[in-house]
């Protein structure tokens, strides 16, 4: 069924399993394939040491109590082939029991002793020698600039156009190769390239690249296409491969349907790669709840637990168009919940370049942290949701942006206060009232750690509004508990809330309803 060997040992044979462990090995190593290895054994203590699984399974409890131990089983084989004798067992056995009792004594100890304490000092992460600037709010360690020369975008976009020879493009894609090319150079950069963008440059500066997630390659929504196939032979190529001869390694995965087990995989590949930015995608964000026991027990409170660091990046697809309960929310509230010590950074960029400097910062932050950015669904080819090459080749991720076209900040009554999609429909509905100045409409494009400072200088400027935080999800779930609770505190003025009513679902499946629940929010935001 699975196209993979499976050898069956029995493990009171210590010798056999490593036998069988060792042809596993040399298999997967000669023809790169799975190999399952099925040990034959059985639990003797039950649960933990301390448990007696006499009380519910007493036949087969008898069975293992009266087999004796594989220990003594080995040793028994040993002596009896005259390879050892009965005092070589029994001093290697005291040998192994003094063992066990000094790691105690010392594991004793060292709980014992002051707890060592966590710290942002960006000297608690070493091994990483790249130019860094302090953040203005002294937690993070950032590169001076995220931003990349107008040449280095101009030759990523130029490498979609240096397909093989002989390599045949899928007909649908011969379009999107020249686009990216065209827009490297003459803007309108869409998000997948705004991200191909962030992963082409860091790998041309020597950082390798890591992205796994389910149909990651091409992308759930068909943005991403870092990986083409051949139409005919079906061989891979990968433009980012071929940025300069001595760039560094770029691997991008299409996982199994296991979001538990590949979320697991890539925590640990971060803390073990310090220098790399790794990725996992969720298909939609709610299926991370797949994953749940590794974000609470690892990621989320793991340096706090071990102080062990990982910069690992969860992208999760969030966005409400009308796709139902189970396509829409990446439960952002659960997120922000965990957030507490500084221990990990949520955002949620608005646009291409916003998500291009957000990645960039990531791979150089120190110290590292994880980062949870929710990512887009239809805002991927919004028009709208564009950005010019100016951005990229200047400035870099901004946690705040205000309303570039207020003129008279005085004249505004209400700034709007959101984050991601529902941006776009804002301003489409502003462009058609009459006294669209009155409004003012202001991005929250990182959660955590709050950017209190840059939100306070930006709601300044409007002394005469009144604060409106205005979602899609319903009341009771996306970012409104955490500014309810969080942000409210640190503002001038009381923040009110327009957004869905409370509900137990995180959005309707009905296409109609949810366009009529639309229609009522952009009402409610602007009805001064």
């Amino acid at each position: 069924m699975i196209q993979a060997p499976v050898f069956h040992v029995n493990g009171d044979d210590p010798e056999a399993v490593v036998r069988v462990a060792q042809l596993a090995f040399e298999f997967r190593e000669r023809f790169h394939k799975d190999v399952v290895i099925d040990m034959v054994c059985y639990r003797r203590r039950g649960h933990n040491e301390g448990d007696d699984p006499s009380m519910t399974q007493p036949l087969m409890y008898n069975l293992i109590e009266a087999k004796r131990s594989v220990r003594k089983l080995y040793t028994e084989a040993l002596i009896g082939r005259g390879d050892i004798t009965e005092e070589e067992a029994e001093q290697l056995l005291r040998d192994y029991q003094e063992r066990l009792e000094r790691v105690f004594a010392e594991t004793h100890a060292a709980q014992t002793s002051p707890i060592p304490v966590i710290t942002s000092d960006s000297a608690a992460v070493s091994g990483i020698e790249r130019p860094m600037a302090q953040r203005n709010d002294g937690m993070v360690n950032t590169p001076s600039t995220t931003a990349i020369s107008a040449q280095t975008l101009a030759h990523i976009g130029k490498a979609f156009l240096n397909v093989p020879e002989g390599f045949t493009v899928h007909p649908k894609l011969k379009q999107l190769l020249e686009k990216r090319a065209q827009m490297s150079v003459d803007g309108g950069i869409d998000w997948g390239f705004g991200e191909i963008a962030a992963f082409g440059s860091l790998v041309m500066e020597g950082v390798p690249v890591r992205l796994t997630g389910q149909d990651s390659r091409r992308g759930t929504f068909v943005q991403r296409h870092a990986v083409f196939h051949d139409r005919k032979t079906g061989q891979e190529w990968a433009p980012l491969e071929h940025l300069s001869e001595d760039q560094a390694k770029l691997w991008i995965y299409d996982s199994l349907l296991s979001e538990y087990a590949a979320m697991a995989f890539e925590y640990g590949y971060s803390v073990e790669r310090e220098e790399a930015l790794v990725l996992w995608e969720a298909q939609y964000g709610d299926f991370a709840d797949g994953a749940q026991t590794v974000i609470d027990t690892y990621l989320s409170s793991s340096e706090q637990k071990w102080q062990q660091r990982s910069s690992v990046v969860l992208l999760l697809p969030h966005g409400y168009e009308g796709q139902g309960p189970d396509h829409s929310s990446a439960r952002i509230e659960r997120y922000l919940q965990l957030c507490a010590e500084d221990n990990m950074t949520v955002a949620r960029p608005s646009t291409p370049a916003s998500y291009f400097h957000l990645l960039r910062r990531q791979a150089y932050a120190k110290p590292r942290k994880p980062r949870i950015a929710f990512t887009p669904k239809s805002m991927l080819r919004l028009k709208g949701a564009t950005s010019d090459v100016a951005d990229f080749v200047n400035g870099g991720f901004e946690p705040v942006l205000d309303d570039a076209r207020v003129t008279d900040p005085g004249a505004v009554r209400r700034v709007l206060l959101h984050a991601g999609k529902i941006h776009y429909d804002l301003a489409a509905e502003q462009e058609k009232l009459p006294n669209a100045g009155d409004f003012a409409l202001v991005r929250l494009e990182q959660y955590y750690p709050a950017p209190i400072g840059e939100l306070q200088a930006v709601i300044g400027r409007y002394p005469n509004a009144e604060l409106v935080w205005v979602q899609d999800e319903p009341e009771n779930q996306g970012a409104w508990p955490f500014v309810n609770q969080e942000l409210a505190k640190y503002c001038d003025r009381a923040i009110k809330v327009v957004s869905r009513p409370s509900s137990a679902a995180t959005a309707t499946g009905l296409p109609k309803r949810h366009a009529a629940e639309q229609t009522v929010l952009m009402d409610r935001a602007f009805a001064i």
